[in-house]
């Protein structure tokens, strides 16, 4: 139920290899196999790249799908302009759980990664080139890959070289996470839209991409574009890694040229030969019927055509056995988990939106589903990064499409199928637990525990502003537990709540779940009532 997959699934192929080129021959391509298998790679200068990637129509692979030639303009542009060396970030910050086609290229092949990002580098005359991971197992093949090339992040290295390791949570891999992170901060949105393009890493105009996209360009500099092009379809040529998983004998990573029919790509992993849906473009993207799954082809513009996502990549059927809207449930909830707590859209309305789902499962009716609706419309747009926008399109493609089995929760009782948990969700098989960016210690046990005095609670409601984890408040205006554990990354807040009470209602205790210490009240000094210690 809900099995991590594993950082190197099975890897296949539909037709000729370009990307996975030599992984029928060794597990990884180190320099010299690489070498052998792909060739030498002659620099190219920064207009000859941008042309090269606009005749192949490279666009990125990490999910946006932005035109990389405009993208690698804009920051030669920016720093010619401003008389400043620009910097090149690989993106291999895959963080989704149904996601492995990044991790799949950096452990087998990340040689032709760094071919793309230092072709680039070398165009735009780059000194810095940051490769961001989330994982032990690429960290150490991207390390090792750096190595084998002398590259390092030495001062007098003519480009320094470095590997950011962050940790594995869905808003990490954000492009304006990742260069946070690797400016000495959290790995979290900042809260405010910038231009890496304009200013990234250091304040530098900064080529960030993902490292498929990278190796995609690899791939077309060493072919040209016209060899480039003979593969896929006219408009979107190449190939495309997927990641297939869900309700299939065989989850594994595929690369497959553009225009090939979904519904081979299914039948390869063993899917149900009749999908009760298909979940297209991972856990920010949307679900298809199986109607629609027999007129769908790999590409940007198809999937997009049948209101599917090609998004990171990611494929994910469901059997007719199983309840969609429960499946669905457990992704909603864990994407709600996933939140930087940083803005009220993302800490407060997802929940809210998973919390709604629940209610319609629960047999909470028209009322229940015209409440998700509301939420997952009030979210989008308004959050600090676009982590509410995917959550909120995968709620509203939800409820579109399984309308059958929706009417039957919220008309009748249910659909009577169970809730398997085919979709992968936890790494390790755990709930994600505290703010992205932190280390173990957010991560780790409770260690507190908050309470409310009845008898002095007014229902002001500023607890559950200030500490959203915790403290819902019910119809009647007042919060809804009595106790609870605070969760390790929220413990500065759980203080904030209790100073700032107006009716001094909230104390704090040490002592949590796993604490081995004894308990204690936490004496705090309350603005203009003086200094009290609270529960004594």
């Amino acid at each position: 139920m809900n099995e991590a997959l594993p950082d190197v699934p099975e890897v296949r192929v539909v037709g000729l290899p370009q990307l996975t080129s030599g992984f029928d021959l060794v597990d990884r391509l180190d320099l010299p196999m690489h070498l052998k298998v792909h060739g030498p790679l002659e620099p190219l200068g920064g207009e000859q790249l941008a042309q090269l990637a606009e005749r192949i129509n490279l666009r990125g692979r990490g999910g946006a799908g932005f035109p990389f030639h405009k993208k690698l303009r804009s920051v030669a542009e920016t720093a010619i302009k401003r008389g400043v060396r620009p910097v090149v970030v690989v993106n291999g910050s895959e963080d989704e759980p149904a996601c492995r086609k990044d991790t799949v290229m950096i452990n087998r092949a990340p040689h032709l990664i760094l071919d793309g990002a230092l072709l680039c580098a070398e165009a735009m005359g780059a000194r810095t080139l940051v490769v961001g991971v989330t994982r032990e197992s690429t960290k150490r093949s991207m390390e090792a890959a750096l190595a084998e090339r002398g590259l390092n992040n030495g001062r007098r290295s003519a480009l320094r070289a470095r590997v950011q390791l962050n940790p594995v949570r869905m808003v990490t891999g954000a492009a304006a996470s990742l260069i946070r992170s690797i400016d000495g901060g959290p790995a979290v949105p900042p809260g405010r839209k910038v231009s890496a393009s304009k200013n990234g890493v250091g304040g530098a105009p900064t080529l960030l991409s993902n490292a498929e996209t990278f190796a995609q360009l690899a791939i077309a500099a060493r072919i040209g574009p016209e060899r480039y092009c003979n593969t896929g379809l006219y408009d979107e040529p190449g190939t495309v890694l997927l990641t297939v998983s869900g309700a299939v004998a065989r989850p594994m990573v595929i690369e497959v040229p553009t225009g090939v029919p979904l519904r081979y790509v299914l039948q390869l992993a063993g899917a149900p030969p009749m999908p009760q849906g298909v979940l297209t473009g991972g856990y920010h993207g949307k679900w298809i019927d199986a109607a629609t799954v027999n007129e769908a082809i790999v590409s940007r513009n198809s999937l997009d055509a049948v209101g599917g996502a090609l998004g990171a990549g990611a494929i994910l059927p469901i059997s007719q056995d199983t309840c969609p809207l429960g499946e669905s449930l457990m992704v909603a909830k864990w994407l709600a988990e996933e939140s930087a707590g940083q803005c009220g859209p993302c800490y407060l309305g997802l929940p809210a939106a998973a919390r709604g789902l629940e209610d319609i499962l629960n047999g909470g009716g028209p009322a229940a589903l015209e409440a998700v609706k509301q939420v997952a419309k009030s979210v989008k747009r308004r959050g600090a990064c676009s982590h509410p926008d995917g959550s909120a399109m995968f709620l509203e493609s939800t409820i579109k499409a399984f309308t059958d089995d929706l009417a039957a929760h919220v008309l009748g009782n249910g659909c009577g199928r169970p809730v398997e948990g085919v979709l992968p969700l936890f790494e390790g098989g755990r709930a994600p637990t505290g703010i992205p960016g932190g280390g173990g210690e957010e991560n780790g046990p409770s260690r507190q525990k908050i309470f409310v005095d009845w008898t002095l609670c007014r229902g002001h409601g500023l607890c559950a502003d200030l500490l959203p984890e915790v403290f819902q408040l019910g119809a009647d205006g007042f919060p809804t537990v009595a106790q609870a554990q605070v969760p390790r990354h929220a413990e500065a807040k759980a203080m904030r709540a209790v100073r700032r009470c107006p009716a001094l209602a909230l104390r704090v205790e040490e002592g949590g779940a796993q604490a081995k210490a004894p308990s204690r009240n936490l004496p705090v000094l309350s603005q203009g009532r003086g200094r009290r210690a609270l529960g004594r």
